[in-house]
């Protein structure tokens, strides 16, 4: 391996590293005398009591230094290139599904690049195509034990896979999962479906191979595709409607009670979505296997409903006088709307409607809320009473900066509605607290929602 030296790029107050005198600009070259190449054998290497680290000072010096300290306990330090310690790996894959290629123009930079790196599905949950893994890479996720590891499946016919990745190699990939599963690497699985594509008997094809995987093999999505309106030159696909809706839950939930009987496990999972467009109650809590799948949009309503009751049962009601507005995307306002009334039983004096905002960006295929720009919130909201607060979900602005997709910043924004914004956070307990109390105890709050994201990702609700 080519020795390499990792600049770090902050030292943690109070930490292990200030003690040791280690500096911003500094190297790491090895622990334990052995090289490290990325944040896998970092991590790997540091899950000792006792480590000797050789760093390297900007001047050249090299300071070798021996740290007893917890096992697994972190020294305090961040490097360059983000979690990783390295640069992050593109997709090589051109899937007829990807939302990516359905970006209109002159986006920022970011938004284009495509990640298919099985570090991020370790570190952040990213759901990975195997496609970009080399034997190599396998090997180390087996010797650390690194899991779970996130795999988009999207076909387990060999052939189907390599037209829907748009990629060779992609059947082929599938042979990785069998060493991961022999291995016994925790995994979990999602399928992108696509109407006339890998749905039907592909689709039960599917579910009978990955089946076989089970219970190492944990968790697998069924997502149907998000299709925006810059979608010329593309593959032709079509949404989903009611009635393939129903197909598609009546298949997932005849496999359910196959793994429900041989595992314990219910082991397929059908997106929120699917149960709205059919029309249909979402399943009870523990259908859902403890929310594996909760980033791809698996359950995520129904624990954003146990979240806000269980929150009212530690809350006295009172007569605050409450006014504000909501605005979500279309597959979650209903249900918020829900919630509200649910909010209102204990505080009938808050008054925060809901209002839907139509994706007018993307198209108004896109439903989630986490797709929606700074300038649809503008232009529906405008004209609007919005009374003391307006409350967005934190899945509309980007990770680190408080800015929309469409780069309008949540300043540009509050001036331009002339009220303040309040951003609320995932759980059903900071959607209740958001509601009741003034804007002024909720500072901003953000998480990595969209960029970086897999070939495969449509948004959240």
């Amino acid at each position: 391996m080519k020795l390499r030296k990792h600049m770090i790029s902050r030292v943690l107050p109070d930490s292990i590293a200030e003690e040791l005198g280690l500096e911003p600009g500094d190297r790491l070259v090895s622990v334990n005398g052995q090289p490290v190449e990325d944040v896998f054998d970092y991590r790997y290497l540091m899950n000792e009591e006792l480590v000797v680290l050789l760093v390297e000072k900007p001047d050249g010096e090299e300071w070798e230094l021996e740290v007893e300290k917890e096992y697994e306990e972190d020294l305090g330090i961040e490097f360059e290139n983000g979690g990783l310690m390295d640069d992050y790996r593109s997709c090589s894959n051109k899937c007829m599904f990807c939302f990516i290629d359905q970006m209109p123009p002159d986006m920022r930079e970011t938004l284009y690049f495509k990640d298919d790196d099985s570090r991020l599905s370790f570190l952040q949950g990213n759901y990975v195509t195997l496609t970009n893994m080399s034997e190599k890479d396998i090997e180390r996720v087996i010797r650390y034990h690194l899991e779970p590891i996130n795999i988009s499946f999207q076909a387990m016919n060999p052939e189907l896979r390599c037209k829907m990745l748009h990629n060779r190699f992609a059947g082929k990939a599938l042979e990785k999962v069998d060493m991961l599963y022999n291995a016994g690497i925790t995994m979990n699985g999602q399928i992108v479906l696509c109407k006339g594509v890998n749905d039907g008997d592909e689709l039960e094809y599917s579910l009978e191979k990955l089946a076989a995987y089970a219970p190492v093999l944990q968790s697998v999505s069924v997502v149907p595709v998000g299709l925006t309106k810059y979608r010329e030159g593309l593959y032709p696909l079509e949404s989903f409607n009611k009635e393939d809706a129903e197909k598609v839950l009546s298949q997932i939930q005849r496999w359910q009670k196959i793994m429900m009987e041989k595992y314990g496990i219910h082991f397929i999972h059908a997106s929120d979505e699917w149960y709205i467009l059919a029309g249909r109650e979402l399943p009870c809590e523990e259908e859902y296997d403890g929310y594996l799948q909760l980033e791809n949009g698996v359950g995520m309503l129904r624990l954003l409903e146990t979240e806000v009751k269980e929150t009212l049962k530690e809350l006295t009601g009172d007569d605050r006088k409450v006014t504000g507005r909501i605005a979500t995307g279309k597959l979650a306002a209903p249900f918020i709307a829900r919630y509200i009334e649910e909010i209102k039983k204990k505080f009938p004096n808050v008054q925060i409607p809901v209002t839907t905002i139509e994706n007018r960006f993307f198209g108004e295929k896109i439903t989630v809320s986490g797709l929606i720009t700074g300038q649809d919130l503008k232009e529906q909201l405008s004209g609007l009473n919005l009374g003391e607060k307006l409350l967005i979900p934190c899945s509309m602005l980007k990770g680190d900066e408080e800015i929309f997709l469409d780069d309008m910043t949540l300043e540009e924004l509050s001036e331009a509605l002339n009220t303040e914004i309040v951003i609320v956070d995932t759980g059903g307990r900071d959607l209740v607290e958001a509601v009741i109390n003034p804007p002024e105890h909720k500072q901003t709050r953000r998480r990595q929602i969209y960029e970086q994201t897999s070939s495969s990702d449509s948004g959240k609700a």
